[in-house]
Formats: C-alpha cells, sequence, structure tokens
C-alpha cells in the first residue's frame, strides 16, 4: 500500500493512501454521495465494493430514501462483524451533482470533523468517491484541497475551544486520504495546498476568548 505522510495545522498528520473504504482501518471512515436518483444511481468500484461488504444497508437505505444524499445529511453507521476495517462508518451527502462545488466540499470537511469529534474518534479515513458516481466536474486535486482546508480549520476551532474549556479533550491522531492510482500525486498536491491555505487563515484568526467575561 503506498502511502505519504504529510503535516497538516496543529500538528495533524494527514495520511495519503492508495487504499479503499472497506479495507481502511481506522475509528471512522468517511464517504460522500450524491442525491439519490429514484431511476437509479450511478456507480462503480469503491462504492459497489462497499456496498458488497456492508451487506447492501447503503442501497437500501437510498432506495427506502431514509438516506437520500441531500447537502450534508449524514447517516452513521455500525459495520456488521468482518463487514469492512473500520469501526464505524459516516454517509455525508452532497446533495445534486449539479451543485457540486469547492464550497460544499469544505463543508463536508468540516462536518467530518465535527462527527469525528462527537465520537471522539482517533483517526479518520475519508474517500469522497465522486469518480466512482461518475462526476468529473470538479478537479481530484481541488476536491481534496477543499475537504482538508475545511478539516484543518475545523480542527483548530476544536482544539480552540478545548484550550477554553469550552469542549472535552479530544485528538484526532491521523486524517486519512484515500486515493485511487490514477489520483495519487493529484490528491497530494491538493493536501498540499489546503495546508498552505488553512495554515494563512488560521495565523489571521482573532487570539481573542470566545467567551465574553460577564458583566
Amino acid at each position: 500500500m503506498k502511502e505519504t505522510v504529510l503535516t497538516a495545522p496543529r500538528g495533524l498528520p494527514v495520511k495519503v493512501r492508495m487504499e479503499g473504504p472497506y479495507t481502511a482501518v481506522a475509528s471512522l471512515q468517511v464517504v460522500c454521495y450524491f442525491k439519490h436518483k429514484p431511476t437509479g444511481d450511478f456507480a462503480r468500484g469503491a462504492p459497489v465494493e462497499l456496498d458488497k461488504h456492508m451487506g447492501g444497508v447503503i442501497a437500501s437505505l437510498r432506495d427506502r430514501e431514509e438516506f437520500r444524499g441531500d447537502p450534508l445529511e449524514t447517516i452513521l453507521l455500525t459495520p456488521p462483524p468482518n463487514a469492512i476495517k473500520a469501526q464505524a462508518l459516516l454517509l455525508i451527502g452532497l446533495g445534486d451533482e449539479a451543485m457540486l462545488s469547492t464550497g460544499l466540499m469544505e463543508q463536508v470537511g468540516r462536518a467530518a470533523v465535527r462527527e469525528a469529534s462527537r465520537l471522539r474518534a482517533a483517526t479518520v479515513a475519508f474517500a469522497p468517491l465522486i469518480r466512482d458516481q461518475g462526476n468529473d466536474t470538479i478537479g481530484t486535486g481541488e476536491i481534496e484541497r477543499a475537504v482538508t482546508r475545511g478539516v484543518f480549520l475545523a480542527y483548530d476551532t476544536e482544539k480552540r475551544l478545548q484550550e477554553q474549556g469550552l469542549a472535552p479533550a479530544w485528538t484526532l491522531e491521523s486524517w486519512e486520504v484515500e486515493a485511487g492510482p490514477a489520483f495519487y500525486d493529484e490528491t497530494i498536491a491538493g493536501v498540499q495546498k489546503a495546508i498552505a491555505e488553512a495554515a494563512a487563515a488560521i495565523a489571521a484568526r482573532s487570539t481573542e476568548p470566545y467567551r465574553r467575561p460577564a458583566r
């Protein structure tokens, strides 16, 4: 398995791995889905294999419109024994394909970190599954830049809240990005851009406490 390790703000290790969402060992595996089409969803590769490992639960939820894939809709699943390597599986909706944007993907990154914080997940693996659902409107590197920028900014907020006694202690030990062989180098470049952008944004953030003194 090919792997590249980078360091993000707050010392967060980011591991770009040539791996699929059903083989990654992680506290939490995160994947994304466009809004369900009643006429049938296009999928190949990783999402198909993931649902096979899960016994068809994802397709069942979508066909029954119990997880439609609306923008930032989430549902958390406990994988059956020996189904996948991750301890928990988080599905995040992307909405209609035509509405896909880097802004939305940054929000996906933020949402994933906040769910990881709630679960106290030590390691999080992420696969957008966008190419496998037939969408190529935004480059893979740009998708990953947006997602990981959201991750880094949300994690910085989480640590600031902890430092001010406004959130319980929690540390993300690693954020793991899953990438196919054809997109591996592009994904790394996207993460590197996100690290630089997030570092600049964090440096510009106010250092004033969130909580105002009582009057």
